[in-house]
């Protein structure tokens, strides 16, 4: 596939990177010399200084045969983004992503305008970041959490606590126990590697264990891993940007929220945008504030300022201090997994996020969600088989599956927990959990 993308920032930067390692063709345009020095040096992608909303730059980049043209200019560029992917599609482009920072071009009635314009798709990660957030403190329990089809599946991930029923035990002695449990643990991280789990595996403490479930038999599962959800009561948020505003915004009504932010105009800002949360004006790097404000007392701390450093930092102390559940986002990805290792129990990556959504534009095959796993090259992938794909010809034990595995099949209104005797039937939802390398080959199996 031809791949343009406008904007070699973070986003543009780790895109490239993804697709190139996927074997694409991949142009990138920036008007700054010194961010496609960068690119350059780490990616094999054709790079083209200048402006993305330039039709000459546009025609250099051969835009008239791009399969997938994606303008990710940094946030505060939204009008050049759109500007530039209208100009690509007007070319040629099959499909054009623009990246976007107004939450109301996403309402249905204003997204249409665009899909009108000949703009594809919108993404805002901010708004995804936020509401990963927000899933996340209803689901305190898990480090990861993804749902399908509105809960009737989910794929959630857990670190196996000291003293938890499943440490120590293997697969099928966990199945002969708790045959009640409608469940199934499909992969686990150990020592920062992330792999297929194995009949004769035992469980240690510290893994990380993925499993599905249907939103019934969730809990269960989790409380095998010795985790428990609890109901976020009182919410400390260090940093007000976008993500951390939206998530008040979201959660204020029902929950005691304390927000704390350096920029004293931003806090006045705050105060009018947030009427029922508390804007404390400070520095949530000094610890002194942090137990002055409480922060022993929440039940939940989130750190989402613009410094990964600080978000690890105050949410090690918070962890330290006794709260219950932290989310630090963490755009340096090299510092994901140091995160992880430290306690941290939740990572958000707006790049990453950003290429979840993004990714499946690149996959043949119908393709409802992708999810990319933080610290790790797993994927989480939704497709809906098509009549007369290779899926759909044999029981799911009798796939050649290589790395990957099926979860779980949604059909209609009913979920199913995946076993080697189910047959997926056309326009079945399939859950599969794989690995970058094999993606488009998972694919041709549904399509």
């Amino acid at each position: 596939m031809k791949i343009v993308i406008a904007g070699a920032g973070e986003v543009g930067f780790y895109l490239a990177k993804l697709f190139t390692g996927a074997y694409h063709d991949v142009t990138i345009i920036d008007s700054k010399e010194e961010r496609l020095h960068k690119v350059e040096l780490a990616v094999d992608a054709l790079t083209i200084n200048g402006l993305p909303t330039a039709i000459s730059v546009l025609n250099e980049a051969n835009i008239k045969r791009a399969d997938l043209f994606i303008a990710v200019n940094p946030a505060e560029d939204q009008d050049m983004n759109i500007t530039c992917a209208l100009l690509a599609k007007s070319l040629g482009a099959k499909r054009v992503i623009a990246r976007i920072n107004n939450n109301e071009y996403l309402f249905p009635y204003n997204k249409e305008i665009f899909l009108n314009l000949g703009i594809d798709y919108l993404i805002y990660p901010e708004r995804i970041a936020s509401n990963e957030i927000i899933k996340l403190l209803r689901q305190t329990g898990t480090s990861e959490y993804i749902d399908f089809s509105g809960g009737k599946l989910q794929l959630i991930a857990a670190k196996i606590e000291e003293g938890a029923p499943l440490a120590g035990k293997t697969i099928s002695f966990l199945q002969s126990e708790n045959n009640n449990i409608q469940g199934k643990i499909v992969a686990v991280t150990r020592n920062e590697n992330t792999r297929l789990i194995k009949e004769n595996d035992i469980f240690q403490i510290n893994d990380t264990v993925y499993f599905i479930a249907d939103s019934d038999h969730a809990d269960s599962l989790l409380h095998l891993c010795g985790k428990t959800n609890i109901n976020v009561r009182n919410l400390m948020i260090l940093g007000g940007s976008r993500i951390g505003t939206r998530v008040a915004r979201e959660l204020e009504d029902r929950t005691n929220i304390k927000l704390i932010e350096n920029d004293m105009n931003k806090c006045e800002q705050l105060a009018e945008t947030l009427p029922k949360s508390l804007i404390i004006g400070g520095d949530g790097r000094s610890m002194d504030l942090l137990v002055e404000e409480e922060v022993q007392n929440m039940d939940a701390f989130v750190a989402v300022t613009g410094s990964s450093e600080v978000n690890i930092l105050t949410c090690m102390s918070a962890k330290r201090l006794g709260v219950k559940k932290t989310i630090a986002e963490v755009e340096n990805i090299d510092y994901i997994k140091f995160a992880e290792h430290v306690g941290i129990d939740t990572v958000i990556n707006k790049k990453i996020i950003a290429a979840s959504r993004i990714f499946r534009f690149t996959i043949g095959s119908d393709v409802q969600t992708v999810k990319y796993l933080s610290g790790s090259d797993a994927k989480v992938l939704e497709f809906i088989a098509k009549p007369g794909s290779p899926a759909t010809k044999k029981q799911i034990g009798e796939l050649a599956f290589q790395d990957a595995v099926i979860c779980g099949i949604i059909r209609g209104d009913t979920s199913i927990i995946a076993a080697n005797d189910v047959e997926i039937k056309p326009y079945d939802r399939v859950v599969v959990f794989t690995f970058a390398a094999v993606v488009s080959q998972i694919g041709k199996y549904f399509g």
